[in-house]
């Protein structure tokens, strides 16, 4: 009987402490309304993120551009895709697509329709259209028939969006290259793109996944550090969306990488065979970690 109660206890201590997350200020409020503003002690010191180091051209040595993908149904990789639901979460806990989506609603961040930052989208209205999908049902063909000029009424049409819980994963873009005036090999990622499916296509299992958009991620990062991620090691301690994804906190394959084939994705000349496609993936991650042992290599 006894291990029960302390079983009990354990689980009602995580789970307390799993709702407490992203409150913030919550051992200095006087009022439940405090809860989640900064105190004034702690605004007195602002909170942002690590800036970038400058780097010449001349101190890269070596260099390859990397496209990989993140699967979020790779449980290292949840940080990234819960919560789904910000309704009934603290204001400060987001996903991260909802995070990119509050981002390009503001106009603080912009959009592009490739990983090669050529085409800007120019404003949300302009990619609403492959997040949103409105269909009018049949039963208001015939209100309007026998309603000429009438307004629809609510119920009629039926709008559906592209929420967290729609996301597969996120492609992202970065540069591996080695500093010579460093003497090691580094990583800067420089752009990131949320995965779904077709949003007129989402209750399809065959459906294709699209790239919704691009975001340059260096625009991104005083964003991303805003918000924080779930720490299931120590709640008090969350660690930003900007540190997360900066120090490599995740899982993600190798799909594409820079060549002389126009930057051809490896599906492209390994097709139909998953397996060998992995082993490509991780053939070119050796390649790229044994690149640091062979610059000191005599």
């Amino acid at each position: 009987m006894m291990n029960w109660k302390k079983y009990l206890f354990i689980a009602a201590t995580v789970f307390s402490v799993g709702q407490g997350f992203a409150q913030i200020n919550i051992l200095n409020a006087e009022h439940p309304e405090e809860i989640g503003t900064p105190s004034a002690e702690d605004s007195l010191s602002p909170d942002k993120p690590i800036e970038y180091g400058y780097v010449s051209d001349r101190d890269i040595l070596w260099k390859r551009d990397v496209w990989e993908f993140i699967d979020l149904d790779e449980r290292v990789n949840f940080p990234l895709y819960y919560p789904t639901d910000t309704l009934r979460i603290g204001s400060n806990r987001r996903s991260l697509y909802n995070v990119l989506l509050k981002g390009l609603k503001s106009g603080e961040l912009e959009a592009y329709t490739d990983s090669y930052f050529t085409d800007k989208i120019q404003d949300f209205d302009s990619i609403s259209y492959a997040l949103t999908k409105t269909d009018t049902l049949d039963v208001a063909f015939d209100y309007m028939n026998a309603n000429p000029g009438e307004p629809l009424p609510e119920g009629f049409v039926v709008r559906t969006d592209i929420t967290s819980s729609n996301i597969e994963g996120f492609k992202i873009r970065g540069v591996w290259y080695f500093d010579k005036r460093q003497g090691e090999l580094k990583y800067r990622l420089v752009g990131i793109a949320p995965v779904s499916k077709d949003v007129n296509f989402l209750d399809s299992e065959d459906a294709a996944f699209i790239d919704l958009f691009w975001v340059w991620y260096p625009s991104a990062r005083n964003l991303l550090h805003e918000y924080k991620a779930f720490n299931e090691r120590n709640s008090a301690t969350p660690i930003s969306f900007d540190h997360l994804l900066n120090s490599r906190r995740f899982n993600a394959v190798i799909y594409k990488v820079e060549n002389v084939y126009g930057d051809r994705e490896i599906d492209q000349y390994i097709q139909n065979n998953a397996l060998f496609q992995l082993l490509e993936s991780d053939r070119i991650k050796d390649q790229i970690r044994d690149m640091e042992q062979d610059m000191w290599t005599y």
